[in-house]
């Protein structure tokens, strides 16, 4: 069974001062460049949820082999992003055997990884999640199964994904992200984002 992507890109990038999601990076922007690696993983089908700056962003995206899903309530933190990706995945993607959770500002990702993690996910028989290790922690991008969903749900807030990590409710697998700790946030990490 395909594993489904949702792709968390509904932030306001107020410490940027623009759309995070946007910013050029190699030669596309950092939201082309999640849906590219999702997709060359493999991930079937690829949700983006989308909130703050809607049109802006949504006008500036290929939508062809994407579906985007919009969060009215992005305001209310992560968590309701999460919530409303994983309604997505239901609506459209019933038989997906779990969900791949990525955020779009992650540059040292790679559709290598993404299909390593999927790999490792159907290794453990979807029954583990199957999370990326870096800096000392496990996060996103991550895989959960369906079993996980309730508790995704159960996020509130800025609560992201990480949170369930914590204290996860099945067995949780790591792989490896070199660089993963690496993300956009300020004019600090995008003056140092190299490429």
């Amino acid at each position: 069974m395909p594993v489904a992507a949702v792709i968390l890109a509904a932030g306001a990038s107020r410490r940027l001062g623009r759309p995070k999601q946007l910013v050029a990076y190699g030669g596309e922007t950092l939201l082309e460049r999640a849906i590219r690696v999702a997709h060359e993983a493999g991930a079937a089908p690829v949700f983006v949820v989308l909130g703050a700056q809607y049109e802006t962003i949504h006008a500036a995206i290929d939508w062809s082999y994407v579906r985007a899903v919009r969060n009215v309530n992005w305001e209310q933190g992560i968590a309701s992003s999460i919530h409303t990706g994983l309604s997505a995945v239901d609506k459209f993607a019933p038989r997906a055997a779990g969900a791949m959770i990525l955020t779009c500002d992650q540059p040292k990702l790679s559709a290598e990884h993404l299909r390593s993690l999927i790999a490792l996910f159907e290794e453990h028989g979807e029954a583990a999640i199957a999370a990326s290790a870096y800096a000392g922690v496990r996060g996103v991008p991550a895989v959960f199964p369906r079993a996980a969903f309730e508790g995704l749900r159960a996020l509130s807030g800025d609560k992201g994904a990480r949170a369930l990590l914590a204290k996860p409710p099945c067995e949780v697998v790591a792989l490896d992200l070199p660089g993963g700790e690496v993300d956009i946030d300020t004019p600090e990490d995008l003056a140092g984002l190299s490429g």
